[in-house]
């Protein structure tokens, strides 16, 4: 064939695809490399000061030692998460904006939410897990004489005036995990929604409620002065906290084996290898000693999972808050 007569590949739209492939590749494959050159952006669905946030900037300490960019954070609290949400699907798919998100913004308020302006898969890549916290079962110690699971069932089921307990907000992992103790055990508790853990506790302490369902942290304090008892714990494994206190699932409730958890998110779009990049650092950070036994000290535990470990495990917690929202006919408002 004489190759002036040959037919350009620019006149092949197959032949236009694959060199436009190849340099995107090759470009994705250059930034991922170079990556990060710049300050990373995080966005936090919470106020500034909350716990989450507060080990968020330990990491981000961790991750400017390692890469020499710093992590800025970006409070943006409020409407269930979905601000926060909505301005990471929104930014440039780069890697140098991330979502903390959470339990509450991917796996339960797709099923609270008659309409959500997000889609917890299609609109984010998943990059690793952040942390995991247990939740346990406080009660006013002065007024419930329970001392487990067994204990406080059977004292419940004796009220006639009924028993309440206290969550950190309507629509989230403390408010259903009532619901499903309620559906598993034949109690009928009356859920006592606050706006944040603290109020909870005040509610708790002063005889308001007789129980709550609430990180650890919130109340060992309380647990050491003796007026408050925890008498179980949603942990896989006993807190190392509390280690006299036995788990639910030790306690022959299985499904109240709950974790409240974090991880980082990137927009969808994103390319693989910056992922990966992304990845691969905040594990590095995650696994290191100084996180762990910072994070212990407060009853967090490290998920540096993979991509795939993390789309999975959140994938498996949806379906434990299907039906719990299922059960309680919960609405959240628009």
């Amino acid at each position: 064939m004489n190759p002036l007569t040959r037919e350009s590949p620019m006149k092949n739209p197959l032949s236009c695809f694959a060199i436009l492939a190849a340099l995107l590749l090759g470009m994705a494959t250059v930034q991922a490399q170079n990556f990060p050159d710049r300050p990373v952006r995080v966005v936090v669905p919470f106020a500034p000061g909350n716990t989450l946030d507060n080990a968020l900037r330990q990491v981000a300490e961790e991750f400017k030692k390692n890469t020499g960019q710093p992590i800025v954070v970006d409070n943006k609290a409020g409407g269930s998460g979905i601000i926060a949400a909505q301005n990471v699907m929104q930014a440039a798919p780069d890697g140098y904006t991330l979502l903390l998100s959470n339990t509450s913004m991917m796996t339960i308020n797709p099923y609270t939410f008659a309409k959500l302006p997000y889609d917890p898969e299609k609109s984010f890549k998943p990059v690793t897990g952040f942390l995991g916290a247990s939740l346990v079962l406080a009660v006013n110690a002065a007024n419930v004489p329970a001392n487990n699971v067994k204990e406080f069932v059977a004292w419940a089921k004796t009220q006639s005036g009924g028993v309440s307990y206290a969550s950190f907000t309507a629509g989230n992992s403390s408010h259903f995990a009532g619901v499903i103790m309620n559906q598993r055990t034949g109690l009928n508790m009356l859920h006592v929604p606050f706006n944040g853990t603290p109020p909870a506790v005040q509610n708790l302490l002063g005889g308001q409620v007789h129980a709550a369902f609430l990180p650890l942290l919130a109340v060992k304090s309380h647990v050491e002065s003796g007026k408050v008892k925890v008498l179980a714990v949603s942990s896989p494994q006993r807190s190392p906290l509390l280690p006299q206190v036995a788990t639910f699932t030790e306690q022959g409730l299985p499904d109240l084996e709950i974790y409240i958890w974090s991880g980082l998110s990137a927009p969808a779009g994103t390319p693989d290898a910056v992922i990966s990049k992304l990845q691969a650092e905040f594990s590095k950070i995650l696994k290191s000693q100084t996180i762990i036994e910072k994070w212990r000290a407060i009853d967090f535990e490290p998920l540096p999972f993979s991509a795939a470990e993390f789309l999975a495990f959140t994938r498996n917690d949806a379906k434990r808050w299907q039906e719990a929202v299922k059960i309680s006919g919960f609405k959240a408002s628009e």
